[in-house]
């Protein structure tokens, strides 16, 4: 484990004092909800528990028909009547006399900027990938929404936070916009040419952040959590491809306010080795069931007879829901070191993770880039200082040497140091192209090679621990097979750059499948074990749709459009054999090259 300098602790030092000076001095945004009808309270209470909803998350996205003070002294005279406890038939009639069902928050909308040939699609040479892709760029219309201001005028009969602007949704039952999944959407939407559509998305986000001071998880007033900090970035995409620059002076205080929410809401002071270092977590500090998964959480948390113990369990849910990983082993800290652990062993908030680190060093070389092109010197100097604070503290806290890869942090009393399980996070500091980290990438190849991830013919699943979470295995993500490829593509090794190109192929092979075999849908996870299926698991059902997944498909289209090859399908829809004996002959060549690094 490297130690910091002298110098860099100095700076390390005036750059921390800034952070936490920061922090006291602004109040954190993440108050609790105040709404009594869709965030806490008796009547949110009655009806989730009532169980008239498969999904707990229905409730919440519902429009009251009246104003809240007439359903308050409606529930009131339904509690007079029937006591604490009403039958489930009178709750059901309240909700329907009271409510309406979800989607009341939208209006039809088409974007103005789609074009059914964007010019990406001549670099896709197999045909039917060609026209794969150009069924998905139609899949945008479908996606596309825009609040009504009706929302905006009478926003407390609403649980959507209105924006101006229309927005593209993942699909199913998430009908709001959410954060880290407009990442994805967004490279997309850039490569079918929708770049107002793009911009009017951004300017959602920076409006949030404007009023709210954070952007939330998701459009939802219940969503009181953020998600993985990458509004940055995508700034960076979306001027990278309009060459807007113009767009950046405008809203670049903006971008230093969304950083600064992390800096001032989101560090944690960590001791290791006998050295000081700030890190970033994910930390919601509400101690209630979220509201749209009410039902779970409240049974999961009734087998804690302590009501600490309860509160604490429904904080650590909360912060795996603004991870964007609810729920996965990764979070998980049992008493007993040798098992896995179930959800109740939960402990996100003192799970320091890799991957959200590296997206603070990105961030801040990103904002250090966009301040020195815009001529603010000493703001450029202070992204800079953070840039290699927090490049020396992912080398120093997270990597480990002896497994040769890097690991989230626990900080948990008698459970301190490595979490040393594979998860796609563990490769993504490669995606920095920093010398620092890139020197290290056959160790992490070889690390890849002996825990066995790279062995799956459906892409590089979430974790190896098979756990029935939705973020666990075998399931496979779009974002984290996407970050998977973009890490070792940006190692610049040569086995590292094969091995993206052949995870690659893996991830359009299972998507593609999977899609022709379901009817042309596009699902939000897959199976990384079974090539044509979808993921299951979790607390709903699998969702289709799907934002990400068809914004994943359209940049590996994009980036490795000449190279990739459709599966065929015979009548017993079994996939081509050929592709598939060519795939593990290239698993296999590329495990002995790996072996002899």
């Amino acid at each position: 484990m490297s130690r910091p300098t002298k110098n860099n602790m100095l700076k390390y030092q005036a750059v921390v004092a800034w952070i936490f000076l920061s922090a006291a001095a602004n109040q954190d945004p993440f108050l609790p909800c105040d709404n009594d009808i869709y965030c806490y309270g008796d009547i949110l209470h009655t009806v989730q528990r009532s169980l008239i909803f498969k999904d707990s998350k229905t409730f919440v996205d519902m429009k009251l028909r009246y104003e809240p003070s007439v359903v308050r002294s409606n529930y009131q005279f339904l509690i007079d009547k029937y006591g604490p406890h009403p039958p489930k038939d009178k709750v059901e009639a309240f909700v329907e006399h009271n409510f309406n069902a979800p989607g009341f928050e939208f209006e039809p909308w088409e974007p103005q900027d789609w074009t059914d040939n964007p010019a990406f699609l001549k670099g896709i040479d197999n045909q039917d990938l060609r026209k794969w892709a150009s069924e998905l760029n139609a899949f945008w219309k479908q996606l596309g929404r825009h609040i009504r201001k009706d929302v905006e005028s009478s926003k407390d009969r609403y649980s959507m936070i209105y924006v101006d602007n229309p927005v593209i949704v993942p699909g199913g039952r998430f009908m709001e916009f959410y954060y880290w999944d407009q990442f994805w959407i967004l490279k997309g939407l850039l490569h079918c040419e929708m770049t107002e559509t793009v911009r009017g998305m951004l300017e959602n986000f920076f409006q949030m952040v404007q009023t709210l001071g954070y952007i939330p998880n998701g459009g939802r007033i219940y969503y009181k959590r953020s998600h993985p900090p990458l509004l940055i970035p995508m700034v960076k995409d979306y001027v990278d491809h309009t060459k807007n620059s113009s767009f950046l002076q405008n809203n670049i205080h903006t971008l230093d306010k969304e950083f600064d929410f992390w800096m001032q809401h989101r560090t944690y002071n960590l001791t290791v080795a006998g050295n000081n270092y700030t890190v970033v977590r994910y930390n919601v500090e509400v101690g209630r069931p979220r509201p749209e998964a009410y039902n779970p959480d409240y049974d999961l948390a009734s087998g804690l007879d302590d009501p600490v113990a309860q509160t604490e369990l429904f904080m650590h849910l909360k912060t795996a829901a603004e991870s964007g990983l609810d729920f996965s082993s990764r979070w998980f800290v049992p008493d007993n070191d040798s098992t896995v652990g179930v959800l109740r062993d939960s402990k996100t908030r003192f799970v320091i993770p890799v991957d959200l680190n590296v997206l603070i060093l990105r961030n801040a070389k990103l904002m250090q880039g966009f301040h020195n092109q815009l001529g603010n010197t000493n703001k450029s100097q202070y992204y800079s200082d953070i840039a290699k604070l927090w490049e020396t503290t992912i080398n120093s806290v997270f990597w480990n040497d002896t497994e040769g890869s890097w690991f989230d942090y626990v900080d948990i009393e008698n459970h301190i140091g490595h979490k040393t399980e594979f998860y796609p996070g563990n490769v993504l500091p490669l995606i920095l192209n920093l010398p620092s980290m890139t020197k290290k990438t056959p160790q992490v190849i070889n690390y890849l090679e002996q825990v066995g991830v790279l062995t799956f013919p459906g892409g590089i699943p979430s974790s190896l621990e098979q756990t029935g979470e939705q973020w666990d295995f075998p399931n496979a993500w779009a974002p984290h097979v996407h970050w998977f490829i973009e890490s070792l593509e940006a190692s610049g090794h040569r086995y590292g750059k094969k091995l993206a190109a052949l995870t690659a192929q893996k991830w359009i092979s299972n998507n593609y499948l999977t899609y022709r075999t379901h009817r042309n849908t596009m699902f939000e996870k897959y199976d990384a074990v079974n090539v044509g299926s979808a993921g299951g698991g979790g607390e709903y059902d699998v969702v289709i749709g799907f934002g990400w997944s068809n914004g994943v498909i359209l940049d590996l289209l994009h980036k490795y459009g000449s190279s990739l090859k459709a599966p065929n399908l015979f009548s017993n829809g079994s996939t081509n054999l050929l592709l598939a004996a060519e795939i593990l002959v290239m698993s296999v060549c590329l495990s002995f090259c790996v072996s002899r690094i």
